[in-house]
């Protein structure tokens, strides 16, 4: 087997909101986009995001097709966490989690976008 790529895909109410958050914050790009859909990518994240809106008729298994995602984080390893915690900041961007340094070596933060999506900035330290 091969992977030629990978991405993660959310469920979540406004799939453009949530594409907006990471575009305008996060600096990621609209790949594709359609009715009740939207891919991003950003060269350097290693995956692409996708938003589906809950509830599509097309999403399989159809069993999990209105979940939110709920526990599910987004995480980016960024290589200065102070300096992504301060611009994310002065952009408006409401902290879920400031910044905490777990005893492994964690050091992160977290916000939730338009959909409830936690994403979570962090650097090893």
């Amino acid at each position: 087997m091969k992977i030629t790529s990978s991405a993660i895909s959310l469920n979540v109410a406004d799939p453009t909101a949530s594409a907006k958050f990471l575009i305008d914050h996060f600096g990621f790009t609209q790949e594709m986009a359609a009715e009740g859909f939207v891919s991003l990518t950003r060269p350097d994240a290693g995956v692409n995001v996708i938003y589906l809106k809950t509830g599509l008729s097309t999403f399989k298994p159809a069993r999990i097709a209105g979940d939110a995602g709920q526990g599910l984080l987004v995480v980016f390893v960024v290589e200065d966490i102070d300096s992504e915690y301060e611009r994310v900041r002065a952009e408006g961007v409401t902290i879920e989690t400031p910044i905490e340094t777990e005893p492994w070596g964690e050091r992160y933060f977290q916000m939730t976008d338009p959909n409830g999506v936690v994403i979570q900035l962090v650097q090893w330290v």
